[in-house]
């Protein structure tokens, strides 16, 4: 049986930090800057992380058996971070749904996309994870070194999704890892062109389920039309143009030689820990998954 490098630094640690956002007084209904175009898309996103990071897991897991003891730790602490973030989200969904929003759409959509991954077998799950932290990863890349993505939020929602993102990138290798360690004894052609498929899928139902779902929130705050669509792509895709500023990441991922690691931006991690330490949290112990 062949062995893989596996190009994650070696000196990476994926460290969970255990904080919790939100607790002391309900989010506004319009928590970034009033704006409903940039809180909808923001809480559709956070509608599909609680059984969307479970998903992961699972995925991640299913392949750990045998692998070297780098990755095996990092799966432990991928495990344990996505554990905190579907915390996390979850309790933030439920003050979006205390502010009157109802995500019962959209977290159904989740489940039906979900539902037909896994009647696929394991692999397929494991490309689509793959796929999905490709893009928080590089959505995450983008929320820290860019200020005005989350410009006029509410503070604690904004330290959420600052927090999140830095933990994304943390662990953006851990799936890619993975895949290379369960695939190990294939071909370097039809590993790309699985990976390449998935993302392609992965793509299109990201694209269409995220804007659908933040439309329909929108709709909620009276916002329908097409002035609710001229809004929100003026908002995704020119200005703070987050998909648009996204767009040449997601295409490396089909280069020959990708890996989420050949980008080392791990500048933006020592600068979030930096400004967290500036604003201390209780500290609590984190119990690392098996």
């Amino acid at each position: 049986m062949s062995t893989v490098s596996l190009p994650t630094p070696g000196d990476l640690r994926i460290t969970p930090r255990d904080r919790r956002f939100g607790r002391e007084m309900p989010t506004p209904r319009l928590w970034h800057g009033g704006r409903v175009e940039a809180t909808a898309i923001y809480n559709a996103l956070s509608a599909t992380f609680p059984v969307g990071e479970a998903f992961f897991v699972e995925s991640v897991r299913a392949f750990r058996d045998g692998a070297p003891p780098q990755l095996a730790g990092e799966i432990k602490g991928f495990t344990t971070q996505e554990i905190i973030h579907s915390r996390e989200h979850d309790a933030f969904n439920r003050r979006a749904a205390d502010a009157g929003y109802d995500l019962t759409r959209l977290e159904r959509r989740v489940e039906e996309r979900l539902a037909l991954t896994r009647s696929r077998p394991p692999i397929a799950s494991l490309a689509a994870t793959m796929a999905l932290e490709h893009f928080t990863a590089i959505l995450a890349h983008q929320l820290l070194a860019n200020p005005s993505h989350l410009a006029g939020a509410d503070k604690e929602t904004a330290d959420l999704w600052r927090w999140h993102a830095c933990e994304e990138i943390e662990h953006k290798g851990v799936a890619y890892d993975t895949w290379l360690h369960a695939t190990r004894d294939w071909t370097r052609f039809r590993r790309w062109e699985v990976k390449s498929k998935l993302m392609l899928i992965v793509t299109r139902n990201f694209l269409i389920d995220r804007t659908q779902g933040a439309v329909e929130l929108m709709r909620q705050d009276g916002v329908t039309g097409p002035g609710a669509w001229a809004k929100l792509l003026w908002y995704l895709w020119v200005k703070p143009g987050m998909f648009r500023k996204i767009a040449g990441a997601w295409v490396r991922y089909f280069a020959p030689g990708f890996h989420p690691w050949n980008e080392d931006d791990r500048a933006l991690l020592r600068a979030y820990d930096q400004s967290a330490a500036d604003a201390p949290q209780p500290r609590r112990k984190v119990r690392r998954a098996a």
